[in-house]
Protein backbone atom coordinates (compact mmCIF):
# COMPACT_ATOMS: atom_id res chain seq x y z
CA UNK A 1 0.00 0.00 0.00
CA UNK A 2 1.25 3.48 -0.86
CA UNK A 3 0.73 6.94 0.56
CA UNK A 4 -2.75 8.40 0.90
CA UNK A 5 -1.25 11.89 1.32
CA UNK A 6 2.34 13.00 0.82
CA UNK A 7 3.70 16.53 1.32
CA UNK A 8 7.25 17.27 0.29
CA UNK A 9 8.87 20.52 1.45
CA UNK A 10 5.56 22.37 1.11
CA UNK A 11 5.28 26.04 2.06
CA UNK A 12 2.17 28.18 2.26
CA UNK A 13 1.42 31.78 3.18
CA UNK A 14 -1.63 34.02 3.29
CA UNK A 15 -0.40 37.20 1.65
CA UNK A 16 2.67 38.12 3.72
CA UNK A 17 1.97 35.78 6.64
CA UNK A 18 3.76 32.43 6.61
CA UNK A 19 1.36 29.70 7.76
CA UNK A 20 3.21 26.46 6.96
CA UNK A 21 6.97 26.07 6.56
CA UNK A 22 8.85 23.20 4.90
CA UNK A 23 6.16 20.58 5.52
CA UNK A 24 7.20 17.02 4.67
CA UNK A 25 4.58 14.52 5.76
CA UNK A 26 3.41 11.09 4.65
CA UNK A 27 0.17 9.37 5.71
CA UNK A 28 0.06 5.76 4.57
CA UNK A 29 -3.09 4.29 3.08
CA UNK A 30 -5.01 2.46 5.80
CA UNK A 31 -3.73 4.62 8.67
CA UNK A 32 -5.84 6.51 11.17
CA UNK A 33 -3.94 9.53 12.45
CA UNK A 34 -4.88 12.54 14.56
CA UNK A 35 -3.74 16.11 14.00
CA UNK A 36 -3.30 18.47 16.94
CA UNK A 37 -1.92 21.96 17.48
CA UNK A 38 -2.91 25.49 18.50
CA UNK A 39 -5.63 27.46 16.77
CA UNK A 40 -4.08 29.23 13.80
CA UNK A 41 -1.21 26.74 13.66
CA UNK A 42 -2.12 25.52 10.17
CA UNK A 43 -4.20 22.36 10.70
CA UNK A 44 -7.19 23.38 8.59
CA UNK A 45 -4.84 24.82 5.98
CA UNK A 46 -3.12 21.43 5.62
CA UNK A 47 -6.48 19.78 4.93
CA UNK A 48 -7.42 22.42 2.36
CA UNK A 49 -4.09 21.98 0.59
CA UNK A 50 -4.71 18.23 0.36
CA UNK A 51 -8.17 18.93 -1.07
CA UNK A 52 -6.78 21.30 -3.69
CA UNK A 53 -8.76 24.23 -2.25
CA UNK A 54 -5.46 26.04 -1.67
CA UNK A 55 -2.15 25.87 -3.54
CA UNK A 56 1.31 25.76 -2.04
CA UNK A 57 3.82 28.54 -2.52
CA UNK A 58 6.44 25.83 -3.14
CA UNK A 59 6.85 22.10 -2.66
CA UNK A 60 4.59 19.27 -3.79
CA UNK A 61 1.49 17.42 -2.60
CA UNK A 62 0.25 14.04 -3.80
CA UNK A 63 -3.08 12.39 -2.93
CA UNK A 64 -3.02 8.69 -3.86
CA UNK A 65 -0.23 9.56 -6.35
CA UNK A 66 -2.37 12.26 -7.98
CA UNK A 67 -2.31 16.05 -7.79
CA UNK A 68 -4.83 17.31 -5.18
CA UNK A 69 -7.34 18.63 -7.74
CA UNK A 70 -7.59 15.07 -9.14
CA UNK A 71 -7.11 13.06 -5.95
CA UNK A 72 -9.82 15.03 -4.12
CA UNK A 73 -12.42 12.77 -5.79
CA UNK A 74 -11.20 10.06 -3.42
CA UNK A 75 -11.64 12.21 -0.29
CA UNK A 76 -14.59 12.71 2.04
CA UNK A 77 -14.30 16.00 3.94
CA UNK A 78 -16.08 17.39 6.99
CA UNK A 79 -15.23 21.09 7.51
CA UNK A 80 -14.90 22.76 10.89
CA UNK A 81 -17.40 25.50 10.05
CA UNK A 82 -20.39 25.50 7.70
CA UNK A 83 -21.52 28.74 6.09
CA UNK A 84 -24.97 28.62 4.49
CA UNK A 85 -28.11 30.70 4.12
CA UNK A 86 -30.60 29.34 6.67
CA UNK A 87 -33.45 30.48 4.42
CA UNK A 88 -32.26 28.30 1.54
CA UNK A 89 -34.84 25.49 1.15
CA UNK A 90 -32.70 22.36 1.14
CA UNK A 91 -33.43 19.01 2.80
CA UNK A 92 -30.98 16.80 4.65
CA UNK A 93 -31.15 14.25 1.83
CA UNK A 94 -30.21 16.92 -0.71
CA UNK A 95 -27.21 17.90 1.43
CA UNK A 96 -26.02 14.30 1.71
CA UNK A 97 -26.49 13.65 -2.02
CA UNK A 98 -24.03 16.48 -2.68
CA UNK A 99 -21.47 13.79 -1.96
CA UNK A 100 -22.51 12.18 -5.27
CA UNK A 101 -22.51 15.36 -7.39
CA UNK A 102 -19.47 14.35 -9.41
CA UNK A 103 -21.38 11.22 -10.46
CA UNK A 104 -24.66 12.95 -11.29
CA UNK A 105 -25.91 11.94 -14.79
CA UNK A 106 -26.35 14.63 -17.42
CA UNK A 107 -30.14 14.50 -17.08
CA UNK A 108 -29.85 15.72 -13.47
CA UNK A 109 -31.54 12.97 -11.44
CA UNK A 110 -29.73 10.74 -8.98
CA UNK A 111 -30.19 7.03 -9.75
CA UNK A 112 -31.65 4.67 -7.17
CA UNK A 113 -28.17 3.30 -6.33
CA UNK A 114 -26.98 6.76 -5.26
CA UNK A 115 -30.04 7.28 -3.09
CA UNK A 116 -29.47 3.91 -1.45
CA UNK A 117 -25.89 4.93 -0.61
CA UNK A 118 -27.26 8.17 0.87
CA UNK A 119 -29.80 6.28 3.00
CA UNK A 120 -27.02 4.01 4.27
CA UNK A 121 -24.98 7.09 5.19
CA UNK A 122 -27.93 8.42 7.22
CA UNK A 123 -28.15 5.07 9.01
CA UNK A 124 -24.46 5.05 9.87
CA UNK A 125 -24.63 8.46 11.57
CA UNK A 126 -27.91 7.68 13.37
CA UNK A 127 -30.20 10.04 11.45
CA UNK A 128 -32.55 7.64 9.70
CA UNK A 129 -35.96 9.30 9.35
CA UNK A 130 -34.62 12.83 8.97
CA UNK A 131 -33.89 12.60 5.25
CA UNK A 132 -36.66 15.03 4.23
CA UNK A 133 -36.27 17.37 7.21
CA UNK A 134 -35.16 20.92 6.28
CA UNK A 135 -31.45 21.17 6.99
CA UNK A 136 -31.89 24.59 8.64
CA UNK A 137 -34.30 23.08 11.20
CA UNK A 138 -31.67 20.77 12.70
CA UNK A 139 -29.64 21.31 15.84
CA UNK A 140 -25.92 22.02 15.58
CA UNK A 141 -25.03 18.42 16.40
CA UNK A 142 -27.50 17.06 13.85
CA UNK A 143 -26.11 19.36 11.17
CA UNK A 144 -22.63 18.04 11.92
CA UNK A 145 -23.81 14.45 11.53
CA UNK A 146 -25.46 15.31 8.20
CA UNK A 147 -22.10 16.67 7.00
CA UNK A 148 -20.41 13.45 8.11
CA UNK A 149 -23.07 11.49 6.19
CA UNK A 150 -22.35 13.64 3.12
CA UNK A 151 -18.64 12.78 3.41
CA UNK A 152 -19.43 9.05 3.71
CA UNK A 153 -21.76 9.27 0.71
CA UNK A 154 -18.74 9.93 -1.50
CA UNK A 155 -17.52 6.39 -0.67
CA UNK A 156 -14.09 7.85 0.09
CA UNK A 157 -10.73 6.14 0.36
CA UNK A 158 -9.61 8.99 2.65
CA UNK A 159 -11.70 10.80 5.26
CA UNK A 160 -10.60 14.26 6.46
CA UNK A 161 -12.39 15.45 9.60
CA UNK A 162 -11.83 18.98 10.95
CA UNK A 163 -13.04 19.15 14.59
CA UNK A 164 -16.03 16.86 13.87
CA UNK A 165 -17.15 16.60 17.52
CA UNK A 166 -17.00 20.32 18.30
CA UNK A 167 -20.79 20.81 18.27
CA UNK A 168 -22.11 17.45 19.41
CA UNK A 169 -23.15 16.23 22.87
CA UNK A 170 -21.46 13.34 24.69
CA UNK A 171 -23.99 10.72 23.56
CA UNK A 172 -23.61 11.68 19.90
CA UNK A 173 -19.83 11.87 20.30
CA UNK A 174 -19.70 8.33 21.66
CA UNK A 175 -21.68 7.04 18.69
CA UNK A 176 -19.42 8.98 16.33
CA UNK A 177 -16.28 7.48 17.90
CA UNK A 178 -17.75 4.01 17.47
CA UNK A 179 -18.38 4.85 13.81
CA UNK A 180 -14.74 5.95 13.37
CA UNK A 181 -13.54 2.75 15.02
CA UNK A 182 -15.53 0.85 12.39
CA UNK A 183 -14.39 3.03 9.48
CA UNK A 184 -10.69 2.89 10.34
CA UNK A 185 -10.73 -0.77 9.39
CA UNK A 186 -11.70 0.18 5.82
CA UNK A 187 -10.44 3.67 4.93
CA UNK A 188 -7.68 6.13 5.78
CA UNK A 189 -8.67 8.76 8.37
CA UNK A 190 -7.07 12.08 9.32
CA UNK A 191 -8.81 13.66 12.31
CA UNK A 192 -8.19 17.21 13.53
CA UNK A 193 -9.07 17.50 17.22
CA UNK A 194 -8.13 19.13 20.52
CA UNK A 195 -9.36 16.12 22.53
CA UNK A 196 -6.32 13.98 23.38
CA UNK A 197 -8.57 11.40 25.03
CA UNK A 198 -10.17 10.90 21.62
CA UNK A 199 -6.71 10.74 20.05
CA UNK A 200 -5.63 7.99 22.41
CA UNK A 201 -8.76 5.95 21.77
CA UNK A 202 -8.55 6.04 17.99
CA UNK A 203 -4.85 6.00 17.12
CA UNK A 204 -1.31 5.75 18.43
CA UNK A 205 0.04 8.28 15.91
CA UNK A 206 -0.36 12.07 16.04
CA UNK A 207 0.63 14.83 13.62
CA UNK A 208 1.61 17.98 15.52
CA UNK A 209 1.10 21.22 13.58
CA UNK A 210 2.32 24.66 14.59
CA UNK A 211 3.62 26.21 11.33
CA UNK A 212 5.99 23.26 11.09
CA UNK A 213 4.84 19.65 11.18
CA UNK A 214 6.17 16.77 13.27
CA UNK A 215 4.85 13.27 13.82
CA UNK A 216 4.89 11.46 17.17
CA UNK A 217 3.56 8.40 18.88
CA UNK A 218 0.80 9.33 21.33
CA UNK A 219 2.78 7.59 24.09
CA UNK A 220 5.65 10.05 23.48
CA UNK A 221 3.54 13.17 24.13
CA UNK A 222 4.80 14.51 27.43
CA UNK A 223 4.49 17.97 28.91
CA UNK A 224 7.62 19.35 27.24
CA UNK A 225 6.52 18.13 23.81
CA UNK A 226 3.08 19.70 24.18
CA UNK A 227 4.56 23.01 25.34
CA UNK A 228 6.63 23.13 22.17
CA UNK A 229 3.58 22.31 20.03
CA UNK A 230 1.18 24.80 21.57
CA UNK A 231 3.55 27.45 22.92
CA UNK A 232 0.68 28.56 25.16
CA UNK A 233 -1.14 27.63 28.32
CA UNK A 234 -2.69 24.15 28.21
CA UNK A 235 -5.43 22.98 30.50
CA UNK A 236 -5.21 19.58 32.12
CA UNK A 237 -8.57 18.45 30.70
CA UNK A 238 -7.11 18.57 27.17
CA UNK A 239 -5.23 15.41 28.00
CA UNK A 240 -8.28 13.20 28.44
CA UNK A 241 -6.98 9.84 29.67
CA UNK A 242 -3.77 9.79 27.65
CA UNK A 243 -1.63 9.69 30.79
CA UNK A 244 0.33 12.84 30.01
CA UNK A 245 1.30 14.94 33.05
CA UNK A 246 -0.33 18.34 33.63
CA UNK A 247 1.29 21.21 31.78
CA UNK A 248 1.85 24.55 33.45
CA UNK A 249 1.65 27.84 31.60
CA UNK A 250 4.40 28.40 29.06
CA UNK A 251 5.41 31.60 27.41
CA UNK A 252 5.43 31.78 23.58
CA UNK A 253 8.47 30.23 22.04
CA UNK A 254 9.42 28.01 24.97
Amino acid sequence: MGAAIEFQHANFRYRDVSVLTDVSLRVEEGECVAMIGPNGGGKSTLLKLALGLLKTESGTIQVFDHAPHTGCRLIGYVPQHLHFDPKFPITCMEVVLMGRLDRLPWWGRYPAADREIAHESFRRVGLTGLEERPFAALSGGQKQRVLIARALCTEPRLLLLDEPTANVDLTVEERFVELLEELRQKITIVLVTHDLGLVERLTDQVICVNRRVHRHRVSDLDGDTLRQIYSAELREQHFGSCGCPPVTAATPGT
